[in-house]
């Protein structure tokens, strides 16, 4: 009996060995891909690393003298921080891709919209709008509006 339950101690401490030496290797070959591929870039002439998120939202940060650190789970490049989780693509892009601007909703796309939201989350119906800035989703993207 006391030979069953140490082979099973022994089985259960291997499983979460190769658990974490898995989980592990996971991160140092994303950290070394990560820094291989700045180095490369950086050499071609790329100037900044991009990160996309799975919302769509871009943000660029210069490869020059760029710092990569992973923790847990957030990834933070530079002085940007990322939930891995979160993240969709990382690629290299000669000009900066971080999204500052308000886009312009054009009439067609505004017409479209699937979605009208108001600065606390709450859903709008497009014939109650009032003055005042929504958040407009439509097929061709999301829109910040100001209505007058």
């Amino acid at each position: 009996m006391l030979y069953v339950r140490a082979r099973e101690g022994i089985n259960y401490a291997a499983e979460n060995l190769q658990t974490n030496l898995f989980f592990h290797m996971k991160k140092i070959l994303f950290l070394l891909f990560v820094l291989l591929g700045t180095l490369s870039a950086h050499a071609d002439g790329y100037a900044y690393l991009t990160f996309e998120t799975s919302d769509g939202l871009k943000t660029s940060v210069s490869t020059d003298g760029l710092a990569i650190t992973i923790s847990g789970t957030t990834l933070k490049a530079g002085q940007k921080s990322f939930v891995l989780s979160n993240l969709s693509k990382m690629y290299f892009t000669e000009t900066d891709q971080t999204v500052t601007a308000i886009r312009t909703a054009t009439a067609p796309s505004f017409d479209e919209a699937s979605e009208i939201y108001n600065l606390k989350g709450q859903r709008m119906e497009r014939s109650r709008l009032t003055s005042g800035t929504y958040i407009v989703k439509t097929p061709q993207g999301t829109y910040k509006i100001a209505v007058k």
